[in-house]
């Protein structure tokens, strides 16, 4: 990983004495202060609760600059990713750090295709779960048990990383469906070889003996964006958990398993889930949307509008605007009329109007209009944050990978600032009041 070292440095002053931080810039500007050496030299460490403000290493992978609303991957701006790319281009872009010709998208096509199928002993686990399991559970544990079934995979992943990576991107979709077809009480439907990487998550999740589902173009290229809208997103929470799990040594399925823990969360992946939840709320009280935007201007009322603002985002989320259009295209081919969509409009009508709300920079991000689009492909909401995951895989292996690539990588091993109780004297059983 390259970065410059600045000739000038920070000048920090502790009681009296100065010490002098390298200053370090990346490819596009960004500006760091290096602490790595703080605390051996001034036996200080720094504070930064939520890492709000702390950059935990540098990357190749994916550029992002909040306030200008630019998001690359690999230097690609997302808008021309997502207007002319296929999700498993994007996914290669991301693992090899270039786009691929013809020749190496076809390998890695075939690739996908040959590990699609799962070991079939792992089918027997999804009967021993509960009928009301959630699917991201399910996830995670099926994802955990791949380095049972596939341990040389295990030992050195980077001799075959081709094959890791493809294995994995492969048979996350294929558990994925199959986790759906379980919770239904669905016979389970296995991958077909003709069909495309999003087609045949589609036929796996949507065919029926009784009724045949027909794959529609128009579909598989909103899936395409959607995926790739996701695909990664710097170093956020559950990245930064691939990474911090990843850097204890552990194989890359308990490490890619822990991220799809942590997107499990309301707060980082469950967002879309929660959009569609408060749409439905608001279209279940008349459609009085008003009535909300108040309630959510009101600080002592703990109603907030889902979808609104980003941790990293300061003005309109440039995936949004993507999703966004692919929303209106999707709902007018399938000829689709949600009135939840209307209520969304307007919710974004008079965010992007009022005051309040510009002031804040609560403009709509991208889970405000992904969770509509699934719901319009016929996704069931409790299927949302796995599509997340889907999405977000080759970001996580990439950035997994090139944190193993990186000499300079330690065990992740965060600090504290201890706020306890002082040294007491142990009191005997017999003697505590």
């Amino acid at each position: 990983m390259t970065y410059t070292t600045t000739a000038s440095a920070a000048e920090l002053k502790i009681n009296g004495k100065t010490y002098h931080l390298p200053l370090v810039e990346g490819t596009m500007g960004d500006k760091a202060i290096d602490i790595s050496n703080l605390l051996r030299e001034t036996g200080y460490i720094t504070l930064d609760s939520g890492y709000k403000n702390t950059g935990s290493c540098t990357s190749s992978v994916t550029y992002l600059d909040g306030r200008g609303g630019i998001l690359r991957y690999r230097g690609y701006d997302i808008e021309d990713l997502a207007k002319n790319c296929l999700f498993v281009e994007v996914a290669y872009l991301l693992l090899h750090g270039k786009l691929p010709n013809a020749a190496e998208l076809e390998a890695f096509k075939q690739l996908i295709g040959r590990f699609a199928l799962i070991h079939e002993d792992m089918i027997h686990f999804f009967d021993h779960f509960p009928s009301h399991a959630s699917p991201m559970s399910i996830l995670s544990v099926m994802v955990n048990s791949l380095c049972n079934f596939y341990p040389e995979m295990s030992a050195n992943p980077l001799e075959d990383f081709d094959e890791t990576s493809t294995r994995l991107i492969s048979k996350i979709r294929t558990i994925a469906a199959f986790s759906y077809k379980k919770s239904i009480g669905h016979p389970l439907v296995y991958p077909r070889h003709d069909l495309c990487y999003c087609g045949n998550f589609l036929h796996m999740m949507f065919d029926k003996p009784v009724r045949p589902y027909t794959v529609r173009p128009e579909i598989v290229t909103a899936l395409n964006k959607l995926l790739i809208l996701h695909a990664d997103h710097e170093q956020n929470c559950s990245t930064s958990t691939v990474r911090l799990v990843g850097s204890a040594g552990v194989n890359i399925y308990a490490a890619i398993a822990a991220g799809i823990n942590a997107l499990w969360g309301p707060l980082h992946g469950g967002a879309n889930e929660a959009v569609l939840d408060m749409l439905e709320t608001i279209y279940a009280d008349d459609s009085n949307f008003e009535k909300y935007i108040n309630k959510a201007k009101d600080r002592n009322d703990p109603f907030r509008l889902t979808g609104f603002g980003h941790r990293v985002y300061k003005t309109y989320d440039p995936r949004a605007k993507i999703i966004k259009k692919a929303c209106d295209e999707i709902l007018r081919v399938l000829n689709v009329s949600d009135p939840l969509l209307d209520i969304a409009y307007k919710l974004e009508e008079i965010a992007l109007h009022d005051e309040y709300f510009i002031e804040r920079n609560l403009y709509p991000n991208v889970d405000f209009y992904s969770g509509i689009i699934y719901r319009a492909l016929g996704i069931p909401s409790n299927m949302f944050t796995v599509m997340f995951a889907l999405g977000r895989l080759p970001g996580w292996i990439a950035q997994w990978k090139e944190m193993h690539e990186d000499p300079a990588t330690r065990i992740g091993r965060p600090r504290q600032v201890y706020i306890g109780e002082p040294a007491r004297k142990f009191i005997p059983l017999a003697e505590r009041p």
